[in-house]
């Protein structure tokens, strides 16, 4: 079973998702869990206006979601501890894969948007460039298909 369990969050919904199933699996096998932000070039298009956007405010906002990451874990009894990482340059994808090597995890497990068509092809898709080059095994967490737009129920 799997020992170190990496989980990248960026705040959105589908990581949110990833960290709940990461937590689920590290208490089922008795993992310790890393709870990964990275600070990257794309979050300052993404999540502020540029005329408000600080390097500062991003460290601020990664702060605060690892401490509600972590909290989570704790409520859940799991051994966890978290890492913050500025990537200003690059894609996420790159970062999580070097942490996931540095760190020696067993499996990555991270929520993925679904994305298809034209929205991949524009946004991109680092769970993708994470399986891709990931030596470990990635688990992707899809959103529930209500959440997708189905209009129906999750199971």
């Amino acid at each position: 079973m799997y020992k170190r369990i990496l989980v990248p969050v960026d705040g959105s919904t589908t990581s949110i998702n990833g960290l709940e199933k990461a937590i689920r699996l590290a208490k089922a096998s008795r993992a310790r869990l890393r709870v990964l932000h990275v600070v990257d070039g794309i979050a300052f298009s993404r999540e502020h206006s540029m005329f408000t956007a600080t390097a500062e405010k991003f460290r601020e906002s990664g702060r605060k979601l690892t401490k509600e990451a972590m909290a989570r874990a704790r409520k859940q009894q799991v051994q966890a501890e978290s890492r913050m990482v500025e990537n200003l340059t690059g894609r996420a994808a790159d970062t999580i894969v070097k942490q996931a090597g540095k760190w020696n995890a067993d499996v990555i497990v991270m929520g993925t948007h679904g994305r298809r068509g034209f929205n991949r092809l524009v946004l991109g898709s680092d769970a993708e460039l994470v399986v891709r080059a990931a030596s470990c095994p990635v688990l992707l967490v899809q959103p529930s298909k209500a959440k997708r737009g189905t209009g129906k129920k999750p199971r």
